[in-house]
């Protein structure tokens, strides 16, 4: 009774985050990070590629946007025609800039056909437990006959399959999440105006935690939106900011303004503001 209570509870989750997974559709950047007709007009019209950097620098100063190009220029999307934020990339599939994008998973596809294959991922570890309970501890009078055993074996060998070979995807991603990584970003750093720095979004691992599950606990398991901010702004790790004074601008983007909420000493963030500006 306690397992079939627990696996149910289990297999509710699972089913609920899935389809939050596959119908949840990605966030664009919002308006303020699209070029308006005369910038796009006269971006198109310039065919000097430093005197586009410089519109581009020029439409991204109020932005909370830290993160530059190989050569040091403002993240553009020219399919978008917009000013990428921190940790958004244009995705292929979807046609589209999507905010902290990891990447375009094809697995999800691949498990709706093969319906809910990814609930052999959660349910493994009590598969695996109900049948080394089974093989140790076979009930009396009912494991008799050499096909209730074979079906028990077979259990336990799927479940040891499975667990063994998923939980080396499942600690990948517990690292990605500790150390506040995408996919994308682990095999390719940002770049900030120092050079690349794969940890520049590190904040610590209690920290890195919040910023994906939120500080609410009792939410982390649920599949609801608990994540911190609106995903377009990001904070750095202290040392980034302390070797590049433009990190240092904490300011907090909204929807219908741009409000100045530092987070470290006022002055040293007043500071940090005007050398930006």
């Amino acid at each position: 009774v306690v397992y079939l209570v627990i696996f149910h509870i289990l297999f509710v989750l699972f089913v609920w985050t899935y389809w939050k997974s596959v119908f949840t559709l990605p966030i664009q950047p919002g308006k303020k990070f699209h070029m308006s007709y005369a910038d796009q007009e006269r971006y198109e019209n310039e065919e000097r590629p430093e005197v586009q950097r410089q519109i581009l620098a020029e439409i991204a100063r109020k932005l909370p946007v830290y993160t530059r190009t190989g050569n040091g220029g403002i993240r553009f999307c020219d399919r978008c025609q917009l000013i990428k934020p921190d940790r958004c990339h244009h995705c292929s599939v979807c046609a589209m800039c999507v905010l902290k994008m990891d990447h375009h998973c094809p697995w999800y596809v691949l498990a709706t056909v093969l319906k809910l294959y990814f609930k052999i991922q959660i349910i493994s570890i009590f598969n695996l437990f109900l049948s080394l309970v089974l093989c140790c501890f076979p009930f009396q009078g009912e494991l008799t006959n050499g096909r209730s055993k074979f079906h028990i074996l077979f259990l336990l060998f799927v479940a040891i399959m499975f667990f063994v070979s998923l939980m080396f995807l499942f600690g990948y991603h517990c690292w990605l999440v500790s150390r506040n990584r995408s996919t994308l970003e682990a095999f390719s750093a940002p770049i900030f105006q120092n050079g690349p720095d794969k940890n520049g979004f590190n904040l610590g691992f209690v920290k890195n935690l919040q910023q994906v599950f939120g500080e609410e606990k009792k939410l982390w398991l649920l599949p609801i939106a608990s994540s911190q901010g609106d995903g377009h702004f990001f904070p750095m790790r202290a040392l980034s900011e302390a070797r590049n004074p433009l990190l240092t601008n904490e300011e907090q983007w909204e929807e219908d303004g741009i409000d100045e909420e530092p987070q470290g000493s006022g002055e040293a963030s007043s500071l940090a503001i005007e050398r930006e500006t």
